[in-house]
């Protein structure tokens, strides 16, 4: 059967991600796999972990990669306040391709290098340790939990107007699996009904 669902304008894909974060990574590139695939409008917007589990306790690991993820999320912030979204749709993958593909983890290194390869200005890097656009990379976060539940995170996608935490995946879907996987997302999401499907992780994570 022919398929006729790309007929009508492209779906408008937001994707709210952390570049500190592994999963929405992985989940921003299956999502570039989709857009590969098929015509759809896709577009990225922060959503910081550091925010989100601010005032959280948690185990000691995990609180030092929040307090370190302040930093590549304010650049993100910054880039969108100076230059506009479409900067954000060029850094994030810059940095995320080197902070996860690469596994280069010293920030201080790797977003000047991200903001290069963007096209983007230098000074943006001195954003990492200022907290005077701390007030919108908030806003951007809320918006999100806002769609999906204060108790969620990143990644959250909205599909036009339908929003949904994840999904969290341990690889990036490829060719018609990530166009399956993403009409699946989207059908199930829609559903008013719906609220969580989940089966235990597997071990690690291919960036591949």
């Amino acid at each position: 059967m022919e398929d006729n669902s790309y007929r009508a304008a492209p779906p408008v894909v937001t994707a709210f991600v952390d570049p500190s974060c592994p999963f929405a990574w992985i989940t921003s590139r299956w999502l570039m796999e989709v857009a590969r695939m098929r015509p759809i409008t896709l577009r990225f917007e922060v959503m910081s972990l550091a925010v989100i589990n601010e005032h959280r306790d948690l185990e000691p690991w995990y609180r030092e990669f929040n307090d370190r993820a302040w930093g590549p999320a304010r650049v993100c912030v910054a880039a969108v306040a100076h230059h506009g979204p479409d900067a954000l749709a060029r850094l994030y993958p810059a940095l995320g391709h080197r902070i996860h593909d690469e596994g280069d983890k010293n920030f201080d290194r790797v977003v000047p290098a991200a903001l290069t390869e963007a096209g983007l200005p230098a000074d943006l890097a001195d954003a990492a340790h200022r907290s005077d656009l701390d007030p919108q990379m908030r806003a951007s976060t809320s918006r999100a939990q806002k769609l999906v539940g204060e108790d969620l995170g990143t990644p959250t996608v909205v599909v036009d107007d339908v929003a949904f935490f994840g999904p969290v995946l341990t690889s990036i879907p490829r060719g018609d699996e990530a166009v399956r996987v993403f009409e699946g997302a989207r059908l199930l999401a829609a559903c008013g009904a719906f609220s969580e499907l989940k089966r235990a992780r597997a071990n690690g994570l291919s960036f591949a």
